[in-house]
């Protein structure tokens, strides 16, 4: 099998989920730092550091550095955030197709993904949005049947149109992150791998966003050893991560763990923003010193 173009090769960039601001408020709350704690702490004036948060940024690099340093972030990826050129590498190659299905939930945007081994074979859902409407808005006319369901949290805004998805294509396998529950769904944990449509799915159990939460690597049957698929769910964004309201240090400890996993050209597919790949994220994520 040749690599197969990406079903969104020609549409528009897609912005970051996190802007400079979102992610100095996640690490001062991973690091339980106020603005003015964090101001004393690294020399930089509360004023500024509040203009940020508002998205007003004006930090230089040696602001952005001081910042890094403090916080424990990446300072060349916080540099190119705040810069406006965080790098965001390509996406295609993959020996499958990727659908990336991109919903309005609340004043953001939620992603999820259909993926298919072969363009007469049925696809796998990976999360299903907030609700069957959300989905079935952007859904793909040439992906006619799904043969799995994969939810990687069960949150509203990720799992909402899990119901209606598993009635509307008959899907009797639904999985989702062990330990958790969903009226459809049965549990799925670390190192465990499903194999159907050509394409191969393994579980990385990814608690820290939320206890129980899954990210899935994708792999060709045929083409094992071709570029692969990571769908990250809330655990890594480009450029961020997701919100720590479980833990923080799993979080941060399941991101690298994770990343270092799968080869480094691995298509990151996040719940969130664009897409990237391992290796981008481990050299520039802020969230990755």
């Amino acid at each position: 099998m040749s690599s197969l173009p990406h079903p969104m090769a020609h549409a528009q960039p897609v912005p970051l989920e996190d802007e400079l601001g979102d992610v100095l408020e996640k690490a001062m709350s991973c690091a339980g730092l106020t603005p003015e704690t964090l101001a004393a702490r690294s020399g930089v004036p509360v004023s500024a550091i509040l203009d940020a948060i508002d998205y007003r940024p004006e930090l230089g690099p040696v602001e952005c550095g001081r910042l890094a340093a403090a916080l424990g972030l990446n300072e060349v990826g916080l540099c190119a955030l705040a810069s406006g050129r965080y790098p965001l590498p390509d996406s295609e190659g993959l020996p499958f197709r990727v659908w990336p299905l991109r919903m309005a939930h609340g004043i953001g945007v939620v992603n999820a993904y259909i993926v298919a081994g072969d363009e007469g074979g049925k696809g796998l859902l990976f999360d299903t949005g907030p609700s069957a409407a959300a989905l079935e808005s952007g859904w793909p006319r040439e992906v006619q049947e799904i043969g799995g369901i994969f939810i990687t949290h069960i949150e509203a805004e990720h799992a909402g149109g899990l119901c209606g998805a598993v009635g509307r294509f008959g899907v009797s396998d639904a999985l989702i992150p062990a330990g958790a529950s969903a009226q459809a769904g049965r549990p799925m944990g670390e190192g465990e791998t499903l194999s159907a449509g050509g394409l191969e799915v393994t579980a990385f159990r990814t608690p820290g966003h939320c206890a129980m939460h899954n990210c899935y690597h994708v792999r060709s049957t045929a083409l094992p050893s071709a570029r692969s698929l990571l769908v990250s769910g809330d655990l890594v964004f480009a450029g961020s991560a997701g919100g720590p309201y479980f833990c923080q240090r799993q979080l941060r400890a399941h991101l690298r763990r994770v990343l270092l996993a799968v080869p480094p050209d691995t298509v990151v597919a996040p719940g969130h923003g664009p897409m990237t790949t391992a290796g981008n994220e481990l050299r520039y994520n802020p969230f990755v010193p």
